[in-house]
């Protein structure tokens, strides 16, 4: 449809509904999709017009007529642990995207459009999905073993591949394709509350699981006290040592000591605050 422009009555520019964009089919790329159709001059229009009501219109229109598109690539990742109608809404959050950085200059949009939906929907999937948290490389060691798998249990007569089939297939190591495996395994977690045992004897997750040992606080305290202990006097450090290492009593101490139990009271309180000190500032 052509319309004088406001401004320039000279002037005509085209300017397309949702109806007429959807009426008329992308006829470049040759495909029979409903949902590929020419929007080129409402993408030109679009990069003409500055930040307002008037665009806002034109982009909304583009992402609608768009949007079947974006439901179909979504439809490709169903079954993998995401409702569809969530995928729908991230796919449609990548068409968004494609339709603000678009520059019709540079061709077609459905190519442009096609992988940057697909990289939206694939790094929800690598950043959201993952109910325990691992490096990026260990995610692209799983890709490549899963697919590789499919693809060798899908050969007429195969039988289960190895991970030395599945090795020779990616040109991976066998260590590389372990970890592959692994990480096949950390895309859902189970609950400490699930049951690994049957009948009467079962027993949940959590209780295989260790408790705090309250020994290593008494090996870290003990290491954070052996550097202040050096730097005591010798006198204090005897002291010390006979009072909790040989169990003596204050008393025993001032004999063999020669000094009076006041004394060997107020020695272990100063000794013992001064390492508590010293340990608590490292």
């Amino acid at each position: 449809m052509l319309t004088e422009s406001p401004d320039r009555p000279d002037r005509k520019h085209t300017t397309c509904t949702t109806a007429e964009f959807q009426s008329v089919r992308s006829v470049s790329t040759g495909r029979g999709y409903d949902d590929s159709p020419d929007t080129s001059a409402g993408f030109t229009r679009l990069v003409t017009l500055d930040d307002g009501p008037e665009r806002d219109v034109v982009r909304d229109e583009l992402v609608t007529v768009w949007l079947p598109m974006a439901h179909r690539i979504a439809g490709r990742f169903r079954n993998r642990g995401e409702a569809i109608e969530d995928l729908r809404q991230i796919a449609a959050l990548g068409l968004v995207k494609a339709v603000d950085r678009f520059d019709p200059a540079r061709g077609a949009f459905e190519s442009y459009a096609v992988p940057t939906i697909t990289g939206e929907v694939k790094r929800h999937f690598r950043d959201r999905m993952w109910a325990v948290r691992v490096p990026r490389r260990v995610q692209d060691l799983r890709n490549r073993v899963r697919v590789a798998r499919r693809e060798l249990s899908q050969r007429p007569g195969a039988a289960e591949p190895t991970p030395a089939d599945i090795a020779a297939h990616t040109r991976l190591t066998e260590d590389e394709v372990s970890a592959g495996l692994e990480a096949m395994e950390s895309f859902s977690a189970l609950s400490l509350d699930a049951e690994t045992g049957t009948g009467a004897d079962g027993y949940s997750l959590g209780d295989t699981l260790g408790g705090t040992d309250s020994s290593f606080d008494t090996i870290v305290d003990r290491e954070a006290a052996k550097k202040e202990l050096r730097r005591l006097p010798e006198q204090q450090r005897a002291v010390l040592y006979m009072r909790f290492f040989e169990d003596m009593t204050q008393s025993r101490i001032a004999e063999k000591l020669g000094i009076s139990q006041m004394q060997v009271s107020r020695l272990i309180t100063r000794s013992c605050a001064l390492v508590r000190q010293g340990a608590l500032a490292q």
